[in-house]
């Protein structure tokens, strides 16, 4: 998979700067006006011109063979630096990209090649080497030319595929293919900053890249890549990556927190597979909130992700249930208004956050504060989690942001990333 376009950079040349300046061959010396002063050797100025005549008559077989005869006459590296200029010409005019490479290395390996057009050169020649498969040249063209300043938003791409490309798609964890992703992750992280910088709008898919790739080699950073792919592209699906390596990364979560988590995907069209439906209906049964077994199964199977028969041992556990769960509401917000604590309180707004009645939650919980012998981060996330499918898009983030430590932090943090891709 590429990051650019293979003819944006192969054509970059002949739409920016047309073809290279090089002295025209007549029996009458001319001044050049750009380029080297070179001495070039009269033997390949007699078989360069002839290759320009061939040239100009659309002759680009007979170009290339006088080009082959300067090439076997040539003594100096004034003479490959000016054979080069015309073979680039003769490629430009030919649309031949394997001759423009040839003639770009010449040049550049002439160590003749302009200051200013040394970062340009380069730049091509590092995206046909690695159009061509030379991942090692390709590098270092893509080194050289960042080395002449060169735009590091084209360049850096062309460098993180060659990484990519050398570390392969088996065994990435293992070096030295491990190694060769770390570099290839630089150079992308380098481009995507560059774009940033420049106010240009990164692609998506690169974050998607290095997501695959940091995962694939099992690097620590693939968290930050997930982050990021989810910044670009506010998806369910790119956050549901995040939960994931959430999810992976604490293993220990309590089930009431598993479940702020998964609510998460359902609130962000995160919930993709069977699993995703089935493992949050679990958590809801588990802690005794019915009514959100009921609604997440109904989901999954209008999505026609669930079949009927998907979860039925939790749909028919909870929906009996769910009369009386609610018929007891009433007098339990009575008996926590009495109480010397906020569980009774914490509890009742459980139920009534399951049954989607926001704004009784948000009372209950807020009462379990008041009243104190609760864990505050809990009530606070699900004090976010309740204003922020109420809408309310300010008060959830004031709530999210009262989450002091540990992994209930960390799920506030997930829900005030889902709450920035909103413009909250």
């Amino acid at each position: 998979m590429r990051f650019v376009t293979p003819a944006a950079l192969a054509l970059a040349l002949a739409l920016t700067s047309g073809a290279v300046s090089a002295p025209a061959f007549a029996a009458k010396k001319e001044e050049k006006k750009a380029g080297p002063k070179l001495n070039v050797s009269p033997d390949v100025i007699k078989a360069l011109q002839a290759a320009q005549k061939a040239a100009e008559a659309q002759d680009f077989a007979g170009a290339k063979a006088a080009l082959a005869e300067a090439d076997s006459k040539a003594t100096s590296n004034d003479d490959k630096y000016q054979i080069g200029a015309i073979k680039l010409n003769t490629s430009i005019a030919s649309k031949d990209s394997a001759l423009q490479a040839e003639a770009l290395t010449q040049m550049l390996d002439s160590g003749l090649t302009p200051p200013e057009q040394a970062g340009q050169f380069n730049a091509i020649a590092a995206d046909q080497a690695m159009q061509a498969k030379n991942y090692d040249v390709a590098i270092q063209r893509g080194e050289a030319a960042l080395a002449a300043g060169y735009k590091p938003e084209a360049v850096n791409p062309t460098i993180a595929q060659a990484y990519f490309a050398k570390a392969g798609t088996t065994n990435t964890s293992a070096e030295p293919a491990r190694g060769f992703t770390q570099k290839g992750l630089a150079a992308l992280k380098a481009a995507a900053d560059s774009m940033k910088g420049a106010g240009q709008q990164v692609p998506a898919q690169w974050y998607q890249i290095g997501v695959g790739r940091a995962e694939a080699a099992k690097l620590p950073d693939v968290t930050e890549w997930a982050k990021m792919a989810y910044q670009a592209e506010p998806s369910g699906q790119n956050l549901r990556t995040l939960v994931r390596l959430f999810q992976r990364a604490n293993p220990a979560i309590t089930n009431r927190e598993n479940l702020d988590v998964l609510r998460l995907l359902g609130a962000s069209d995160g919930l993709v597979i069977a699993a995703d439906y089935t493992e949050y209906a679990e958590m809801a049964s588990k802690t005794g909130i019915y009514g959100e077994v009921k609604s997440v199964i109904d989901k999954g199977r209008s999505k026609g992700v669930l079949s009927a028969s998907a979860g039925g041992d939790l749909y028919q556990t909870a929906v009996p249930k769910i009369a009386g769960d609610k018929a007891s509401l009433g007098s339990a917000e009575a008996d926590a208004r009495k109480a010397a604590n906020g569980k009774i309180a914490a509890a009742t707004a459980d139920a009534y956050l399951g049954y989607g009645d926001y704004a009784k939650a948000i009372a209950m919980f807020e009462l379990a504060k008041e009243k104190g012998g609760v864990d505050a981060d809990e009530i606070n996330t699900r004090v976010g989690i309740a204003k922020s499918l109420a809408g309310d898009a300010a008060g959830a983030r004031a709530a999210f942001e009262a989450v002091q430590a540990g992994s209930r932090k960390q799920i506030a943090g997930l829900w005030l990333a889902y709450l920035g891709t909103k413009g909250a």
